[in-house]
């Protein structure tokens, strides 16, 4: 089983397409980084699923993450993880007849998607739902197991494997490199600024339960909150009545230290605009955002479950929690910024692309798939 080949499914909508629209490239080129340690591979490469030619404008180096179309690929991989772009029926059918493992990489809050769709009105498939019904495995990040696991496997007839998380800082420190500090957390003298950057477009991850934490740390704290700034809301609060008439009933609002922002950059953001970072998510309990905030020292007031020993951890919904780890970070942490985001990286570790515990197990769950007759 030495001298594994691996393709990675990405699908590729722009020629030079940024890696900060979602995480699900990045996901593919750490997937790919952790398992060329493991020992029996000898080669990965991310294989793109549309029609979008393969350039040196895209934004990694192709040296390092290879990628190539399906019909380059298709006659030298012994396993294809589909993971950002769906292999067809018939491509299916051909990568079997050569003995090829295929492996369903499920990143994403599918059953919520897939809930939104139907109540909301949200196009997503239409009447062209393709379920591949021949994956050799469903290998499942451990965010996504609580609302989506009975999903996948219900619909693709088969159980799912609980996967470890992988993330490296190999893009951020990119980003940043010309920044500042490296776009690190400064400390700053004055009132802080504290900033929401939800993406706001399902009900996931939505800025409405950073607002009240915020609005209750300034309701106890009003000179010690200069602003408090929520990006990707400036549609929501330019259209949306509800929006707009719930919102006019915190002080922070009225008070003109609220503002509601577009789309920006989390790196370039952070470090020019906050000093405090306020999130809150429904069943997805683990994702890059924190783990790019933490590893830039910044201080995440958040309630992720699934890393409660990074940043400033409240549970569940509770907003006065949450706003009392803000008055924490307030009264604190820069006493310490320097200690938190040295121990922020150190607990990190666990989710890289080269820690040993990780490797090992997908090393391991190669070697189970690879004993396994194919499906």
């Amino acid at each position: 089983m030495n001298g594994l080949r691996v393709g990675i499914t990405i699908g590729l909508h722009h020629v030079a397409e940024t890696l900060w629209n979602n995480g699900i490239k990045q996901n593919a080129a750490f997937l790919a980084d952790a398992l060329r340690h493991c020992p029996q591979v000898s080669g990965v490469a991310l294989i793109n699923t549309t029609d979008i030619p393969i350039t040196p404008a895209l934004p990694w180096d192709l040296a390092r993450y290879p990628t190539v179309t399906f019909d380059e690929a298709k006659d030298s991989v012994n396993i294809i993880i589909e993971l950002g772009g769906q292999i067809s029926a018939e491509q299916t059918a051909y990568l079997k007849q050569r003995d090829v493992r295929l492996i369903s990489y499920c990143c994403g809050s599918e059953y919520i998607l897939a809930m939104e769709s139907i109540i909301f009105g949200r196009k997503l498939w239409g009447s062209n739902l393709f379920i591949n019904q021949r994956y050799d495995g469903i290998w499942m990040i451990p965010q996504i197991a609580n609302m989506s696991q009975s999903y996948f496997e219900t619909l693709r007839r088969q159980a799912a494997q609980i996967v470890p998380f992988v993330w490296s800082p190999t893009f951020l420190s990119e980003r940043v490199k010309d920044l500042p500090n490296a776009g690190e957390y400064q400390r700053r003298v004055g009132a802080k600024r504290l900033g929401v950057m939800e993406p706001n477009i399902d009900v996931v991850k939505f800025c409405l339960y950073p607002a009240l934490i915020a609005e209750l740390a300034y309701r106890k704290r009003p000179d010690d909150i200069e602003i408090l700034q929520v990006t990707n809301a400036e549609s929501i609060a330019k259209e949306s009545l509800e929006f707009i008439t719930l919102l006019n009933q915190l002080d922070i609002v009225r008070n003109h230290k609220a503002v509601f922002l577009g789309r920006y950059d989390t790196p370039t953001f952070l470090a020019e605009n906050v000093d405090i970072v306020i999130s809150h998510q429904l069943e997805n309990p683990l994702n890059y955002f924190y783990l790019e905030v933490c590893w830039q020292g910044y201080p995440l007031v958040h309630n992720a479950s699934l890393c409660a020993d990074l940043g400033y951890y409240y549970r569940g919904n509770d907003a006065t929690e949450g706003a009392s780890r803000v008055i924490e970070v307030i009264e604190t942490h820069d006493a310490h910024a320097s200690w938190y985001r040295e121990r922020q990286r150190a607990l990190l570790d666990r989710h890289l692309p080269d820690n040993e515990q990780l490797v090992g197990a997908y090393a391991a769950l190669l070697d189970d798939l690879m004993t396994r007759p194919v499906r």
